[in-house]
């Protein structure tokens, strides 16, 4: 996780330079964190751990507007971020995607989307992001920022902490 969280310092120091403000066309599209196990498991103790760790690295990333499935997973992973900066978490219908593109529109500021394997790659599409993705059951926390203004998506797979 350590290694993730340099990458994601990285990351966000190199937008914060390339873009004075991370302005409203940045959207952090992220993959829920470890989750326990059940019908609707919370974070495990490893992802509650890292949803606190990501929390202070996206800190100071511009984000104005959270947005994550109604899962406690997802929204575990996006509430020590939302406390962080003052601001509540807003659930969407992962069935309606379009409706969500519509609320991130509306959006002044960055933005975090949190969501599951299945959904990511179809959320980096629908914002704009010109490269695929893909996800597999495994890749926890995997963040990928899509900048509108070329399209271009950078990506940062989450490793495990050992």
């Amino acid at each position: 996780m350590r290694k993730c969280l340099m990458l994601v310092a990285a990351l966000v120091a190199a937008l914060a330079s390339a873009q004075p403000a991370l302005a409203a066309d940045t959207v952090f599209v992220m993959r829920h964190l470890q989750k326990a196990e059940g019908a609707d498991p919370p974070l495990s103790t490893e992802g509650a751990a890292n949803a606190q760790a990501v929390a202070g690295m996206l800190a100071k990333s511009g984000i104005k507007a959270i947005f994550a499935t109604p899962t406690k997973r997802a929204m575990e992973t996006a509430q020590p971020l939302a406390a962080e900066l003052g601001i509540a978490v807003t659930p969407y219908d992962p069935n309606d995607p379009a409706a969500l593109v519509k609320a991130v529109a509306a959006t002044g500021g960055a933005v975090l989307v949190v969501g599951h394997s299945n959904t990511v790659p179809d959320l980096v599409a629908r914002f704009g992001g010109k490269q695929a993705v893909a996800l597999t059951e495994q890749d926890y926390g995997s963040l990928f920022v899509v900048t509108h203004d070329d399209g271009k998506v950078r990506g940062i797979k989450n490793e495990p902490a050992r």
